[in-house]
């Protein structure tokens, strides 16, 4: 029994030139189109979760203006001791 050896060349079977041409170029088509709508999907997360950082920093902001919602750090006494 022959082992098949993964890293030996491929060989083609016999087609013209334009006829394997044509074939690479519709699976590097493909891969193009996939790897455009995972990009795609990629911006729309990418941009939600920009706006919810700037949302969050904008809130955090508001409360530090406001002089609420501070947090007790280490053995800080609260202020109404």
């Amino acid at each position: 029994m022959k082992i098949p050896n993964y890293f030996a060349p491929k060989v083609w079977p016999k087609m013209s030139d334009t006829t394997h041409l044509e074939e690479k170029i519709a699976q590097l088509e493909k891969a193009v189109d996939d790897i455009s709508s995972i990009v795609a999907e990629q911006h729309k997360e990418l941009s939600l979760m920009v706006n919810r950082v700037r949302m969050l920093t904008e809130r955090e902001a508001q409360r530090e203006a406001d002089g609420s919602g501070g947090v007790v750090i280490g053995d800080e006494r609260p202020p109404h001791y």
